[in-house]
């Protein structure tokens, strides 16, 4: 019986380093790492008419784990939050050279940093680690959010080190259904309160008998106080009566 093709390829080493492209012109460890992501928790991200918001699926179900430092959205700054799908170690790295970097940022120039700088230069590292031998890539999608000036902002980076800026958006465990739903629900004009209500019910309807509503956490930003705001269990059901 014949191998498949990719089974071949996996057979001829070319999985075995992030800088040896397949003959499809794929890197397989870059793949890999995708298909990594996919199996993180759900993020959604939001811009709205009043500021931005991140609502993640923490997936704790441990109870003795404590949920207060267990946290799945992370503050960058007073301004900009970020959210990661994939190996949650591998987003750590990457969210503490974002800190530092923010907080450089205002000891040099006395001005909070601007959220397209913090993404590019993540998805610049990133993009280092699919080209250069002895390391893999890292297995995390980012998602992050903030306020330049007083427009709230919102962009993603995959494994590859690509980014975008986006209305809104998904990454994680059923990052396509839940983006097809965004398409046809989100609207840009809605104030976060009414948008936390759209992503919580995309959650719903696409879990299905796994949705949790304790499990979530959603972080917020509003363009005219420029500072974070952190809910979980009951306080995000109350927060969208």
């Amino acid at each position: 019986m014949e191998m498949p093709m990719d089974m071949q390829h996996q057979a001829m080493g070319y999985d075995r380093t992030a800088t040896m492209f397949s003959p499809e012109g794929t890197i397989l460890q870059v793949e890999y790492a995708q298909k990594t992501v996919r199996l993180g928790g759900s993020s959604i991200g939001m811009v709205c008419a009043d500021g931005v918001l991140l609502i993640a699926d923490k997936r704790l179900k441990d109870k003795l784990i404590a949920e207060t430092l267990a946290h799945k959205i992370y503050e960058i700054d007073s301004h900009i939050i970020a959210s990661a799908a994939g190996i949650v170690s591998d987003a750590r790295i990457l969210i503490e050279k974002a800190q530092v970097e923010a907080q450089q940022h205002r000891v040099v120039y006395d001005s909070p940093i601007e959220p397209e700088v913090i993404i590019k230069d993540l998805s610049n590292i990133k993009q280092q680690f699919t080209q250069y031998g002895g390391a893999r890539p890292f297995g995390v999608s980012l998602m992050l959010a903030g306020i330049n000036n007083k427009k709230p902002e919102l962009y993603s980076s995959d494994v590859t080190g690509n980014y975008f800026a986006y209305h809104a958006n998904a990454i994680g465990e059923n990052d396509e259904k839940i983006k097809e739903k965004l398409r046809e629900k989100y609207k840009k004009d809605n104030i976060i309160k009414k948008n936390t209500k759209i992503a919580i019910d995309i959650l719903k309807e696409v879990q299905g008998k796994n949705f949790d509503l304790d499990r979530l956490e959603l972080v917020y930003i509003k363009t005219d106080e420029k500072k974070l705001r952190r809910l979980i269990k009951g306080e995000i059901a109350e927060f969208i009566k």
